[in-house]
């Protein structure tokens, strides 16, 4: 059997409880020369990691962290919304420059 290697630098990022519900974050930067490329990683990433999670902690909602850059440059678009839509990804928003959330999509 195969082992997936699920991150636990994300929860240094941020481990905490949301309504009641215990959380992880996967932080995707989006620093490659394709962001489309470095947007279809971090799903494919993100959906794996929440599969693996469901499976081992089931109490744990996992959450994609991304800038807001990020957000309007790829998650707002139809493609994106598409996406985060039918996979049921849940996203944090965050201020690069101030390093603090500005939304939470569950």
């Amino acid at each position: 059997m195969k082992e997936m290697y699920v991150d636990p630098g994300a929860r240094r990022f941020l481990a905490a409880e949301k309504a009641g519900r215990k959380i992880d974050v996967e932080i995707k930067s989006f620093v490659s020369h394709s962001e489309m490329r470095d947007f279809e990683q971090a799903i494919c990433q993100y959906i794996a990691y929440r599969d693996v999670l469901r499976k081992i902690e089931p109490d744990r909602d996992l959450y994609l962290a991304i800038s807001e850059e990020i957000y309007e440059d790829l998650f707002e678009e139809p493609i994106g919304q598409l996406i985060v839509k039918n996979h049921g990804i849940r996203l944090i928003i965050f201020n690069q420059i101030t390093e603090k959330i500005v939304r939470w999509i569950p």
